[in-house]
């Protein structure tokens, strides 16, 4: 099924944020693996797999309407240098995917493609109510508890 271009370019765009995503994820759970934190681990590979399903669903839609996804193209990625850093980057990210997803959604919206907006919705839903909320929550609970007091809860 031949997509309006316009659809195709925006859903590149959105491929370059979770492409971005999923390597800053991948980056960092590896580095929690290497500190001995195996529960921020578990859960930032948890993320990265969430990140590469999105891709696969984005690409996958890119190719149903017939455009040819860009593998190539990075959003930038910021790696953080310890827990609270890195944190606050994935939630950085997170937020950006999903300012992202709300305008392609609109512009789904205005083009007429409900297909793509609601599979948009879904990955938005994701975004907000399970990526940036934990992260929030986290960043929330080393100002509660203290950075000492987290990281001994996340060996």
């Amino acid at each position: 099924m031949q997509g309006k271009s316009s659809i195709i370019s925006v859903l590149n765009e959105l491929l370059a944020y979770e492409l971005a995503a999923m390597d800053q994820y991948f980056i960092h759970s590896e580095m929690y693996a290497d500190w001995g934190l195996s529960k921020l681990y578990e859960q930032i590979a948890h993320e990265f797999e969430d990140e590469k399903s999105h891709a696969k669903k984005i690409i996958e839609r890119i190719l149903f309407l017939e455009g040819t996804p860009d593998m190539v193209k990075r959003e930038g990625i910021n790696i953080g240098n310890d827990v609270p850093s890195m944190l606050q980057n994935d939630l950085d990210i997170e937020q950006n995917v999903g300012t992202a997803l709300r305008d392609a959604i609109k512009l789904c919206e205005s083009e007429k493609d409900y297909v793509t907006r609601d599979m948009l919705v879904t990955l938005l839903d994701d975004t907000e109510m399970d990526h940036a909320y934990w992260l929030t929550k986290q960043l929330g609970l080393i100002k509660k508890v203290g950075l000492e007091n987290y990281i001994q809860s996340q060996i």
